[in-house]
């Protein structure tokens, strides 16, 4: 699996490999990642040097404290990168909208309602998936004209979740 990872600003390319390691910007690594159990904490050993790791992630942000130093992120898998290069290219100013599940999961809530009036880049579905929540966005300015899932419902890839006019 491929990831985009982008900490404080710098992007890394990631892609997990069969036998477990990692390839970060095309260099091999060795990398184990343990939880402590506590979900917030976390041991990693990269190239034979033990690090203990903070990760707070909030609305899709990472933050990290290292060693006493703070980071912040994001990590985009080739779903995502995919939904968001679909999504950048092909605005849509006018008509009926419909918002699909980009890959099967769970919804954990729906922030807007039928009716109510959406914003560019409001949230109308977090989808989770995978362990990680995705923010569905409105692609334009709208109104919340029918939600077809409902918080808690499980759903398969390419299922209509939210219809925007």
């Amino acid at each position: 699996m491929k990831y985009l990872t982008i900490i404080n600003g710098t992007t890394f390319d990631i892609e997990i490999q069969n036998d477990g390691t990692l390839l970060v910007n095309g260099e091999k690594r060795a990398v184990d990642f343990l939880s402590y159990g506590d979900e917030a904490l976390y041991s990693i050993i990269m190239d034979t040097v033990s690090h203990e790791l903070l990760i707070d992630e909030q609305d899709g942000e990472y933050e990290i404290l290292m060693r006493g130093k703070r980071y912040t992120g994001t990590v985009l898998d080739e779903r995502a990168q995919l939904v968001a290069s679909r999504g950048s290219s092909k605005m849509v100013h006018s008509g009926e909208i419909s918002i699909r599940a980009p890959m099967p999961g769970l919804i954990v809530a729906i922030p807007v309602q039928e009716g109510q009036e959406v914003k560019a880049g409001q949230t109308v579905v977090i989808l989770e998936s995978m362990k990680m929540q995705n923010e569905l966005k409105s692609p334009r300015d709208g109104i919340v004209q029918r939600l077809s899932v409902e918080s808690g419902q499980s759903v398969e890839q390419n299922k209509l979740l939210v219809t925007i006019i």
